[in-house]
């Protein structure tokens, strides 16, 4: 008897959406579950898109409190509506789930609301039915990570979650976490006046990209206020009167940090527990990740899995890519995700973008490195804007001029970074970079000067 669908999908967010559209292209019967109302998961509605929402908000109010003077624009004090604020990033999260449900339509995939639970291969329950699939597909991403110490109560102790949506601005946030979550939104609240303190166990922020691209980002959050405690681990947490009063550990000493507000934002876990994969045989390795082969499938043949509950950086378009391959190889096509060429980006003011590998990693690899840089303050555009902070660096192969990994501190570095993958995905070299003609002004030639720089011909600087 022939199943219901060719595919089902078991989440809509990043990676099942995509997955789920790009199975329909190549004319499967598609079906996605998601147990919220509205599709997108995580990143369009409690992650992403909300965040970016609210730091452009409040990047736009830190510049009507004091960076539109030096352009010749006067405007009186300005007045903060956190409401309309919130609203308007609803807004947008709104337009864009509802945008991926018009996607569905257009495909004439079924988009059913509620909890799946795989009953056995190609089969998934929710709620009263019974889905039968050719394969089904899991991409139910990942949650916040909790700690111990300072379990979260969704008021004083938040995940991203609550701190997109405060209900005013903390007089103190406490951040646990400096990679780009705590970052991120440390960043939204200190430009909105909270003052913020970012709590970091290692010695360094944002740990998984390049070392010293981390100290430039750590030091110009510091000229905009936020404080770092690196080094450092929170112990404990009691709630006191209008807040959080926090134990912190660094080497043998303990002192405490009170705060109005503690985000809690030192990673996230996968989420498959309760979906019944293990019980029907499904393989995880020791964090909790589900095992899948070349193919994204998993011990169990005809179950599928990408995104966050596999392998591999917790990024949205990293499952994306996945989505497209798996469908794709489960079509008789060929798929690949390059994951050496995946970019991070933190959208902090500077923003830091990154691809491949940091000049400590290149090393640790046992290439022999050459770096180009080139600052933003050297930038026509840069200049233009009045966002001249920050560097492009280009790390390549000594010998073979190859690069191997480029990183960005500056202006739309988000935008910037795009370039930077195509050169690795392509394999270029340095030069073929430092060749390649940019238009002037852009900020863009900052990474031709930094590819030019390799070789001791920045032109610029």
């Amino acid at each position: 008897m022939r199943p219901d669908f060719d595919l089902v999908v078991i989440g809509a967010g990043p990676g099942g959406y995509v997955a789920a559209i790009r199975a329909a292209q190549l004319g499967l019967r598609v079906a996605c579950v998601e147990k919220e109302r509205a599709l997108g998961g995580t990143c369009l509605n409690v992650g992403c898109i909300p965040s970016k929402a609210l730091l452009d908000s409040s990047e736009l109010y830190a510049q009507a409190r004091g960076g539109l003077a030096v352009h010749g624009v006067g405007v009186g004090e300005p007045v903060l509506d956190l409401g309309v604020m919130m609203a308007r990033k609803d807004t947008v999260v709104r337009g864009l789930t509802q945008g991926v449900a018009g996607l569905f339509r257009k495909h004439g995939i079924e988009a059913i609301t509620g909890t799946a639970r795989l009953a056995a291969a190609g089969r998934v329950s929710v709620g009263g039915r019974t889905l039968e699939g050719a394969r089904v597909l899991v991409a139910t991403g990942s949650e916040p990570t909790p700690l111990e110490a300072l379990p979260f109560d969704g008021e004083r102790i938040v995940s991203s979650t609550e701190a997109l949506a405060l209900p005013r601005v903390p007089g103190r946030l406490l951040v646990i976490g400096a990679g780009a979550v705590g970052l991120e939104l440390g960043s939204v609240w200190r430009r909105l006046g909270a003052e913020v303190t970012v709590v970091e166990f290692l010695d360094r922020i944002v740990p998984t990209m390049d070392r010293a691209m981390g100290e430039r980002l750590r030091r110009a959050l510091e000229r905009q206020g936020v404080r770092f405690r690196l080094s450092t681990a929170a112990v404990g947490a009691e709630r006191i009167a209008g807040g959080v009063r926090v134990r912190l550990r660094a080497g043998d000493a303990v002192d405490v940090e009170e705060a109005d507000v503690v985000l809690v934002a030192v990673g996230r876990r996968p989420y498959a527990e309760g979906l019944g994969a293990r019980e029907l045989g499904v393989a995880f390795d020791e964090r909790g990740r589900i095992v899948v082969d070349e193919r994204f499938e998993t011990s169990v043949r005809g179950v599928f899995a990408i995104g966050d509950v596999i392998a591999g950086p917790m990024l949205a378009h990293k499952a994306s890519e996945e989505g497209v391959a798996a469908v794709e190889l489960m079509a008789g096509g060929a798929g690949h995700v390059d994951y050496d060429v995946v970019p991070s980006v933190v959208y902090t003011a500077p923003e830091l973008a990154s691809v491949g590998l940091g000049e400590e990693a290149a090393r640790e690899r046992g290439h022999t490195v050459a770096v180009g840089t080139f600052p933003f303050r050297a930038n026509g555009r840069a200049r233009c804007l009045g966002e001249a902070d920050g560097l492009a660096k280009v790390v390549a192969d000594a010998r073979t001029d190859r690069v191997l990994g480029i990183h960005v501190l500056g202006p739309r570095a988000s935008e910037l970074i795009a370039e930077a993958v195509l050169a690795l995905e392509l394999g270029a070299s340095a030069e073929d970079l430092g060749r390649t003609v940019h238009a002037h002004p852009t900020l863009a030639e900052a990474i031709k000067e930094a590819a030019l720089a390799v070789a001791g011909r920045a032109i610029h600087v």
